[in-house]
């Protein structure tokens, strides 16, 4: 059997063993473990369920087990299709973005979903046509990283507010710092730091880990009856091709897919040739070959995802960390993915981690999103003005959607008024249309 697999997965042409594949799988998995815990904690909030404006129930337990179920099948479909060791799983940002609007009763499960179904459908699109090169033309560089900031301020807020380390009931102010909840979530925030600095692989896991186990004492953890079943499957129904196509007949709908695609899209190319980097993976030109296959994978899985109620799937940086361990085949995906796959029978174990735990968790991926602003260019003050509006907006309107908006209106704007209208791409002229009809609808 391991000669089977190891000539399916080439490990004697990329230099690596069925023993070294495993541990990098297992690795990747530790350090993207948190998506489990944190994925139901957006999409429902402090509860253990959430009704939609059709007045569908969608439960934690539901989102966490079809989040484990579809991050185990596409990071399988990853490794066996395209022989890489990238995992997959919900990506941070649209689902916080998506959560906050669902929770606040802003749009449908289901309308959720369509938007997720028709981003997915344009990434397949362009994909199999080849055009990925025209997208990346037509946004810019610093708008480009202004979407991953804007994004990554907007997770940290979220980690302030369920954590209880801040409050924004009426204006910004400091929590209440007499609630062990709140000590809790600042202790793990500096663990999960302090490990981060001492290079410790799965900082943010065990991270979450610690303070959930330093809960229980202080009544912040509260421990379940059982902590592995069979996962009930009827709270799945209201999970599994729940569209609602009506939602996505407005304007408002266009910012949406428009952030959806694009936080998949880009996040997609950017872990791809950096992940595939470090393993030693890019041409003498700097490029993946084949790089169309994890591409399709990850398309493919955004719209597995929205018929599953996942938001944007998409290919995580954490695989890094299994390429550091060694992993250079999709075997590593394979391991990381049958991990996934078991974690279904523990959801009582996931869902009782609280928001002392998960709230750290996100305020530190809020941290790593954001460091991308050190490469905006701020020399020009027409390139800067479109990221620090759509920063700003983001950060001061608790808005992705809106931000995003106003920074791609912004950019062109500048760029029109000043006489350098040539900077921008026809398509990015285009794109502002629909996205004032927007603030105007």
């Amino acid at each position: 059997m391991k000669q089977k697999i190891s000539r399916f997965f080439c490990f004697q042409e990329r230099a690596t063993s069925f023993k070294v594949e495993t541990i990098a799988g297992i690795t990747t998995f530790m350090t993207m473990a948190y998506i489990l815990v944190v994925q139901p904690s957006l999409m429902v909030g402090d509860a253990d369920y959430v009704i939609d404006t059709n007045g569908v129930m969608i439960t934690k337990e539901a989102i966490l087990v079809t989040c484990a179920l579809v991050s185990a099948v596409i990071t399988l479909f990853m490794a066996l299709y395209a022989n890489m060791p990238f995992a997959l799983s919900t990506g941070m940002g649209n689902n916080a973005m998506f959560g906050a609007m669902l929770i606040a009763g802003a749009i449908s499960f289901g309308g959720i979903m369509s938007l997720i179904l028709i981003s997915g459908a344009i990434f397949v699109l362009l994909t199999v046509f080849g055009v990925r090169d025209l997208i990346v033309k037509t946004i810019p560089k610093n708008l480009k990283i202004a979407i991953s900031t804007a994004i990554g301020f907007y997770i940290a807020y979220l980690g302030f507010d369920n954590s209880g380390i801040g409050t924004f009931t009426d204006g910004i102010s400091q929590g209440d710092f007499t609630q062990p909840s709140v000590y809790l979530a600042i202790f793990g925030l500096v663990l999960i730091a302090v490990l981060t600095a001492r290079k410790v692989t799965g900082a943010i896991l065990i991270g979450i880990v610690a303070v959930t186990l330093l809960g229980i004492p202080l009544g912040v953890t509260t421990v379940p009856e059982t902590l592995a079943k069979v996962p009930d499957f009827n709270g799945l129904g209201n999970l599994m091709f729940a569209f609602d196509f009506k939602e996505v007949l407005s304007f408002s709908a266009v910012p949406l897919i428009f952030v959806s695609f694009c936080g998949d899209f880009f996040s997609t190319l950017g872990t791809v040739l950096g992940v595939g980097a470090k393993a030693g993976m890019l041409d003498e030109n700097g490029n993946l070959p084949d790089i169309q296959k994890p591409f399709l994978v990850d398309a493919i899985g955004t719209c597995v995802g929205a018929c599953t109620g996942n938001t944007v799937v998409t290919t995580f940086v954490e695989s890094s960390a299994g390429v550091e361990a060694g992993g250079r085949t999709g075997f590593a995906s394979v391991i990381t993915a049958v991990i996934f796959g078991l974690m279904v029978f523990l959801s009582p174990l996931v869902l009782m981690i609280p928001n002392a735990a998960t709230g750290p968790a996100l305020i530190f991926v809020g941290f790593l999103m954001i460091q991308g602003i050190q490469n905006i260019d701020f020399s020009d003050f027409t390139e800067a003005f479109g990221p620090f509006v759509m920063i700003m907006f983001t950060i001061f309107t608790g808005s992705i959607a809106g931000g995003i908006s106003a920074g791609i209106i912004a950019h062109g704007a500048i760029k029109l008024l000043t006489g350098r209208w040539k900077d921008v791409h026809p398509f990015l002229y285009v794109l502002c249309i629909p996205l004032i009809l927007y603030f105007l609808s």
